[in-house]
């Protein structure tokens, strides 16, 4: 039985999330950022996406998104460790919706021992799946990603991340995956313009 949310409940919970967004992951001050850009800010989305409350509100948001989006999927998830919290409560929305979407973790690199993979978790060669992220600045871990998933036999039908930083990531994924690139709020939704 499938017990999505409605239009109502979906702006509700995006709302919360915005407003713990904005709360928790907000960090203001000169920083250098993973891509090596320096900032004035820093969104510390972990700090969300690992957040008792906050989680559920992720699952439900980036869910309602590429719902109303028409992006359908059998899997998300992507490039360890920021993506790994984002595709969970992905596919434990689904769950409680009665849809069957897992989630998979990318490594950066292709291990050397055991199974010899990048990509963890349920096969997915064959799968419709989408790429998840916090937040992106250059694209570079959400095109790793894609990388690994298509070497896997994967087709990645789309990107989404929870956070704009209006950066030229989202240009950059589309062009090159060819692929939608989705997010959830844009910088200036958290203040950051």
């Amino acid at each position: 039985m499938t017990t999505e949310l409605n239009a109502p409940d979906l702006a509700t919970a995006r709302e919360r999330l915005r407003e713990l967004i904005v709360d928790l992951a907000v960090v203001r001050g000169k920083v250098t950022l993973a891509s090596g850009i320096e900032a004035d800010y820093y969104v510390d989305l972990r700090r969300v996406t690992l957040h008792h409350e906050a989680s559920r509100l992720v699952g439900q948001v980036m869910l309602g998104m590429l719902d109303e989006a028409g992006v359908d999927c059998d899997a998300a998830g992507g490039l360890t460790m920021g993506a790994d919290p984002v595709g969970n409560a992905i596919m434990r929305t689904a769950g409680d919706q009665g849809r069957a979407i897992d989630t998979f973790v990318v490594r950066k690199a292709q291990k050397s021992y055991g199974m010899g993979r990048q990509v963890e978790g349920p096969a997915v060669e064959g799968r419709n799946v989408v790429v998840v992220e916090d937040t992106s600045t250059t694209g570079g871990s959400a095109l790793t990603a894609v990388e690994a998933l298509q070497k896997a036999g994967a087709n990645v039908v789309a990107v989404a991340i929870i956070v704009d930083r209006a950066t030229g990531a989202k240009e950059r994924i589309e062009e090159t995956a060819g692929v939608p690139c989705l997010y959830a709020y844009g910088k200036d939704e958290l203040g950051l313009d």
